[in-house]
């Protein structure tokens, strides 16, 4: 076959041809797994750099379609989804998502900007828990647009749950602090097909879908719970309680079952101090209430706000105690579920519990990633350990979850540190480690055997050199 007609054929084939995609938050089914590419090991801002751009403030995770790149911003008081060149990281178009009002969320841990874009390979979707969801076309078309009333989580964190495809639907869990439900929406028209309300309170999870027996579940994690639903109908299947009270994380399937992990402070593991002590550790002990100014001599101080209802810059033992009922409420453990409908369990493991990092299963391994950090192993199918809690030797706080390819696990910290892991191994080996300007608290993304990073600030494309 001639060159021409070689041009020709490469420039009628589809987008996704070009490679393996990176389609959604945490990429293939939402496994955090891409085991046919093969980015590089070796890497940094004077090694393996394709290029480099500046990106507007977010925490969304780059999304990679055939030749193009996707990803949510927050600039100047406006919403946008952004796509980008593959090939160079050159800016092609910015949406703005024209919010009327922006949703309150924490203005250094939250954003947002915080839900990952999600693709089907022609149309790209974006949800904003500002306004709701927006459907574009890769040239960056308005298709059409699901509008949702202004989201208020617990405490006003923000929103952090992003949007997943399955069957031709759109499927959104918004857990907040009133109205939560689960939402269906026609990928083609943006019509909803069905909605199931829910009662409980926020959740940052994003929900993932699993094939059970030849049935499609929408597994949706909550707050206290794990929930499985119809995906055509809508109806709750099974219920799995006993859960943390904070879900953050996002289940994984291993061949026929699932596997969730879930924590968060105030469990059995972690005992929060007493309102007592915080007082006296502010020095406002003799108040009886929390200040702001004092609550800045505690590690709660970045949360003061978050933490007062009525925003009359005092929190007394009645809004303490109403926080810490939610905390109590929940138990920390990870679970593995049988194929069969109903939610039983095969395992349960409680050691060692990532809060914000969802854990990945690659090569047999369930590998849970926990601030410190620390790295436990298991075997996915038992449950069993291979080894826990085992120091890593890379940034100390995680947002994003752990990713894997061609035999290592790539992970990235809030202090800028992305390190590479051996995988398969007996204890946890960094076989390379970066240390980055700017935080990361984006999941990277793996596509055409490159590694894609956003920083707070810029927007790293990684390939190994021929």
């Amino acid at each position: 076959m001639n060159r021409l007609a070689l041009g020709l054929l490469a420039a009628l084939a589809p987008a996704a041809a070009l490679g393996a995609d990176w389609p959604q938050f945490r990429g293939p089914a939402g496994s955090g797994v891409a085991d046919d590419q093969k980015p590089p090991v070796k890497f940094g801002p004077n090694e393996n750099l394709a290029w480099k751009v500046a990106v507007p403030p977010g925490a969304s995770s780059p999304v990679v379609i055939g030749d193009k790149l996707f990803l949510t911003a927050f600039e100047n008081n406006k919403l946008f989804t952004i796509c980008y060149a593959c090939a160079d990281g050159k800016e092609l178009w910015r949406a703005d998502a024209k919010a009327t009002k922006i949703e309150p969320f924490h203005p250094t841990e939250g954003s947002p900007a915080a839900s990952t874009p999600v693709s089907d390979g022609k149309t790209v979707v974006s949800y904003f828990g500002s306004c709701g969801v927006i459907a574009y076309s890769l040239e960056g078309k308005e298709l059409w647009r699901y509008d949702m009333p202004t989201a208020v989580t617990n405490n006003e964190f923000g929103s952090g749950t992003s949007p997943v495809l399955a069957d031709g639907l759109v499927l959104l869990a918004r857990d907040l602090s009133k109205d939560s439900a689960v939402f269906a929406i026609d990928l083609a028209t943006g019509s909803q097909k069905w909605k199931a309300e829910r009662k409980y309170q926020s959740a940052y999870s994003t929900p993932l879908v699993w094939t059970d027996s030849g049935k499609r579940v929408l597994v949706v994690p909550g707050m206290t719970t794990l929930t499985g639903y119809d995906l055509l109908s809508g109806k709750e299947l099974w219920a799995v309680n006993r859960m943390a009270a904070v879900a953050c994380t996002t289940p994984v399937v291993y061949k026929d079952t699932l596997v969730y992990s879930g924590w968060s402070p105030g469990g059995s593991d972690f005992k929060l101090p007493t309102f007592d002590e915080i007082l006296k550790q502010a020095g406002d002990d003799k108040l009886g209430y929390l200040t702001k100014e004092g609550a800045q001599k505690t590690p709660f101080g970045n949360f003061f706000d978050n933490n007062d209802p009525n925003k009359d810059g005092k929190i007394t033992p009645e809004e303490w105690a109403i926080n810490m009922k939610v905390l109590a409420s929940g138990e920390n453990r990870a679970v593995a579920l049988k194929p069969g409908g109903k939610g039983e369990l095969a395992w349960t493991y409680t050691k060692h519990l990532p809060y914000v990092p969802s854990p990945i299963v690659y090569r047999d391994k369930f590998y849970l990633l926990k601030d410190g950090p620390l790295l436990t192993c298991l075997d996915a199918k038992t449950g069993k350990p291979v080894y826990e809690g085992e120091r890593v030797k890379a940034g100390a706080r995680y947002y994003a979850s752990p990713v894997a390819a061609n035999g290592h696990l790539y992970i990235a910290s809030l202090e800028g540190t992305v390190a590479v892991l051996a995988a398969d191994e007996t204890e946890p080996e960094v076989v390379h480690s970066v240390k980055l300007p700017e935080p990361v608290r984006a999941t990277p993304a793996i596509a055409h055997n490159t590694l894609y990073v956003r920083s707070d600030k810029f927007l790293y494309a990684f390939t190994a050199k021929k």
